[in-house]
């Protein structure tokens, strides 16, 4: 993945732990963080400024990459958006559904937001997508996701499924039972004691029922952290099946292939090239290619670094008059949350739940 020459500048609001990865990942590709938007003095590795509209002033910035917790992003949104800025946001982009609703009001027909939604965009799933793309399964009419939450978890099965904004029912239920945990965002923990963790689960239909597209939730708590549990990832399709790295598919009359998607991941045993990951493919089809060899990153780093890429080459040639797709548009990203938002009112409720009319749609 190249970068646009000369890449767009940007400045960063919020100085935490998600802002630090998209620091990193600026460095890696070569785009520059012009300014920091902090609300209080700190230590910041480039000049920190109190406002997005005097840090674009002072800096020059032509795009703001905003990542603040979710109850913030929607202020910081419009206000970018008011200014004419291009902005990237992180997930998700409001609170609850009353919220995207009034942000899409705000800023909607701007054409300015892209959000942060980075997990299609992780090697093994881009790898996964490219292959469900090529009709290896036929038609994808169902995708089980246990690994991440809510709206990541929707915008996995939607991308998988090529399911646009649109109509949803949600059926989800909770179970609660004994879990040890590990591993903290801080390391790893002291404490060999399990603790009650909520599961939920949900079926999702997605479109008007007969459709044939569905999505099945599976969700513990800290799930994307603790190790004791497996990640997954099943789409099953007209003529096959992918379980993580394995694929199933129809070969002709009386004819089932099985197969494997492969990562070339360097620095093994006797290969002095250093560790890293290659490239993932199936049989002689390369599905991904590392686009920053020798970064030796971690998948959620490729997949932060695709994202602000994207971005970058999205401004880029938005000002220069031509059309790219961006990494992710609001509509998107409101439909996952909004989706995310109507699992736990299920869950609220004991009951199926329909998500009404949305003005994204």
């Amino acid at each position: 993945m190249t970068m646009p020459e000369p890449a767009p500048s940007f400045v960063l609001v919020g100085w935490g732990y998600r802002s630090r990865a998209w620091w990193e990942a600026a460095r890696g590709i070569g785009a520059t963080c012009a300014g920091i938007v902090v609300r209080s003095p700190r230590e910041t590795p480039v000049p920190s400024f109190g406002s997005i509209a005097e840090a674009v002033a002072t800096t020059g910035a032509r795009f703001v990459v905003s990542s603040v917790g979710w109850t913030s992003a929607a202020a910081v949104i419009a206000e970018s958006v008011h200014l004419g800025l291009p902005i990237l946001s992180e997930t998700p982009p409001a609170a609850d559904l009353e919220g995207l609703a009034t942000l899409w009001s705000q800023v909607g027909d701007s054409g300015l937001v892209q959000v942060a939604e980075q997990y299609p965009q992780y090697p093994s799933h881009a790898a996964r997508l490219a292959l469900v793309r090529s009709g290896a399964l036929g038609t994808p009419t169902q995708v089980q996701v246990s690994s991440t939450q809510l709206y990541h978890a929707v915008a996995l099965m939607r991308a998988h499924l090529d399911a646009r904004p649109g109509t949803a029912t949600v059926t989800a239920t909770t179970t609660s039972a004994p879990l040890l945990q590990p591993l903290s965002r801080a390391g790893w923990t002291p404490d060999p004691s399990p603790t009650s963790a909520t599961t939920t689960h949900a079926v999702i239909q997605f479109g008007a029922p007969g459709e044939g597209r569905s999505g099945v939730y599976d969700f513990t708590d800290l799930q994307t952290r603790n190790l004791l549990r497996v990640r997954r990832l099943v789409v099953r399709g007209t003529h096959g099946e992918l379980d993580g790295e394995q694929v199933l598919r129809w070969g002709g009359p009386e004819t089932v292939l099985s197969s494997r998607i492969e990562r070339r991941q360097s620095g093994h045993d006797l290969d002095m090239s250093g560790y890293d990951s290659e490239a993932l493919s199936h049989g002689d089809h390369v599905l991904w290619r590392n686009p920053w060899p020798g970064r030796r990153w971690s998948d959620d780093e490729h997949a932060t670094a695709a994202v602000l890429a994207q971005m970058a080459t999205w401004v880029s040639d938005s000002e220069a008059g031509s059309s790219t797709p961006g990494p992710y548009p609001l509509a998107e990203a409101c439909q996952d949350a909004a989706i995310g938002f109507a699992i736990e009112e299920s869950v609220r409720r004991g009951a199926p739940v329909t998500l009404p009319d949305q003005p994204w749609w």
